[in-house]
């Protein structure tokens, strides 16, 4: 039993049995001919003939059909070999692995999904390691700071008064919004959020928000400019997931726009979706930055300092976000010094989703 378990006897056994039912059928098939189309007297020396022609044909068709199923079991099997051979080392960490591309057409779309679950593997593996360095690298600031408060209070080199206090508090409350954003990007990622999608009014949200934000925009010198359509424009997301996207834009725009700026908060929409457009004069993106504007830790400047920065998952919270209510986040900029532009796009609504969500 051990050896019908594996594919190569399969293949084997069905041509013989291929083979085995030819010869059957063709002696059947000459012994009903011969009774009635030959003589008599001749039928002993005909059967014979045929009996001798058929042994020739069905050795022929042996060999034949054992070459062809050892040569068709090799081509399957070296594949399938190949592709759990470099599984167990994928298992074992070896995320570089590859196997060839055979040349069949079934065989290739397997080895090339293979290959391509490895290069995503090896991504994600990537990623992780990424990630460990960066937690640990944005953890290192506010850790450094409090230990050299704490030293120099241990040292007498500074004095245990309500601004030392002050200041050590300070470090603190950036390593708890580090936590705190860290664990809100590993609930979003893995579907935990909850989103309440209902049908509202973007324009009212967004003016909601820049009231919020005008204390910031006055300290900056800054002109806020809303573009939006006569009357409601309506989505159909969850506002107060929208409104955290919004702010984070609108806060990154202000963050990085020099005084005497302007940020224009644009909004439109189609047949589909509404468009929230966040757009400064600010610092500008180089080219080769914006593919990665939303990836975990990311900035353009590394230099940038992580109090004035941010802790660099604020993007990536928001596109999550975004892409949890049905839409996306997109960036453009015509390039350093010149701007930048972040658009959310989110499902549009109608007056009737509205009407029945307030008739229930």
């Amino acid at each position: 039993m051990g050896l019908w378990r594996q594919l190569r006897w399969r293949i084997i056994a069905a041509q013989m049995l291929v083979v085995l039912v030819g010869v059957v059928t063709l002696i059947v098939t000459a012994d009903i001919l011969a009774a009635r189309t030959v003589d008599p007297a001749l039928l002993p020396a005909f059967e014979k003939a045929v009996i001798q022609a058929l042994v020739v044909a069905a050795l022929a068709a042996t060999f034949v059909g054992l070459g062809a199923s050892l040569l068709l079991a090799r081509e399957i099997l070296r594949p399938l070999r190949q592709l759990a051979v470099s599984s167990r080392r994928i298992a074992n960490g070896h995320y570089d692995e590859r196997i060839p591309v055979p040349a069949s057409d079934e065989l290739r779309d397997v080895a090339q999904s293979f290959n391509q679950m490895a290069e995503a593997l090896a991504r994600i593996e990537q990623q992780r390691v990424t990630l460990i360095g960066n937690v640990a690298h944005e953890l290192r600031t506010p850790l450094a700071g409090l230990e050299g408060y704490l030293e120099g209070l241990l040292d007498g080199v500074l004095p245990g008064d309500p601004e030392t206090i002050s200041a050590m508090q300070h470090e603190v409350r950036r390593l708890r919004r580090l936590v705190d954003d860290l664990q809100h990007l590993s609930r979003v990622e893995a579907g935990q959020v909850t989103i309440q999608s209902q049908v509202f009014d973007v324009v009212a949200l967004a003016q909601r928000i820049v009231a919020q934000l005008q204390p910031q925009i006055i300290e900056r010198r800054l002109d806020m400019v809303v573009e939006a359509p006569d009357g409601a424009v309506l989505a159909y997301a969850d506002p107060d997931r929208t409104a955290q996207v919004l702010v984070n834009l609108v806060g990154n725009a202000i963050r990085y726009t020099p005084e005497d700026g302007c940020i224009t908060l644009r909004i439109c929409s189609d047949t589909t979706h509404i468009q929230v457009a966040v757009e400064d004069t600010g610092i500008g993106i180089p080219a080769e930055a914006l593919p990665y504007l939303f990836e975990r830790f990311y900035r353009v400047d590394p230099s940038r300092s992580r109090a004035s920065g941010g802790s660099g998952i604020g993007l990536t919270i928001a596109r999550h976000l975004a892409r949890a209510m049905g839409g996306d986040i997109t960036a453009a900029s015509p390039g350093i010094g010149k701007g930048s532009t972040f658009t959310l796009i989110l499902p549009r609504g109608t007056d009737d989703e509205r009407g029945e969500r307030d008739a229930s």
